[in-house]
């Protein structure tokens, strides 16, 4: 590797890990919200994920642990030479996208519904605490699930330029840091999934 793409190589590596550290930063302001908020209304929040399904939120834990499996297996083909392997997993990273939103989707629908929403039928009259629990929920999730999005858009376009020759074994660092970005993605689902299914 040339000094120059060594240079590229590292500057990119950097500019990927600082833009991780801003995102870090966003969730973790919302997860400092969603304490504090849990510590005023422990009983309220706890009641109210009770609408949630955790066996959905679990399947969607394993789903995008899956499209992360692919998406690192994606990278090793590329580095190894195996553009077409690393191609069909990165397709199969952005199925994997795909369905963790479609079970997103039915579950807020399921929710809508129901009323479980802020001022919905299914929280009027219920304790204030509830209605902040719900709130949340789609605010943290639906934020999450933009960024699920963001990293399937991503994806796709390192589909194209596998196929076109822009992405090769001598050329990765596109592939890699999308990697990092979805693995960001799972990180950020993993708090969730506690935080809101098995709240407690």
């Amino acid at each position: 590797m040339s000094e120059a793409a060594e240079f590229d190589y590292e500057g990119a590596k950097l500019g990927m890990w600082l833009f991780l550290f801003t995102e870090f930063m966003l969730f973790g302001a919302l997860f400092m919200l969603y304490g504090g908020s849990r510590v005023l209304n422990p009983e309220q929040f706890h009641a109210a994920s009770r609408e949630l399904d955790a066996g959905l939120g679990v399947a969607n834990t394993m789903v995008l642990l899956t499209g992360s499996l692919f998406i690192a297996s994606a990278l090793s083909a590329l580095q190894g030479g195996r553009r077409r392997a690393a191609r069909n997993l990165t397709a199969l990273t952005v199925l994997c996208g795909a369905v963790f939103l479609a079970v997103k989707g039915f579950e807020w629908a399921a929710h809508f519904r129901h009323g479980f929403y802020p001022n919905g039928p299914a929280l009027k009259g219920a304790p204030p605490g509830r209605a902040l629990f719900a709130g949340l929920y789609y605010l943290m999730t639906g934020l999450h699930g933009l960024h699920v999005l963001a990293g399937m858009a991503l994806l796709s376009v390192l589909w194209f330029w596998l196929g076109s020759g822009r992405a090769r074994p001598d050329h990765f660092i596109a592939l890699e840091n999308s990697a990092l970005y979805w693995h960001l993605v799972d990180i950020i689902w993993i708090f969730l999934l506690p935080l809101f299914y098995l709240a407690a």
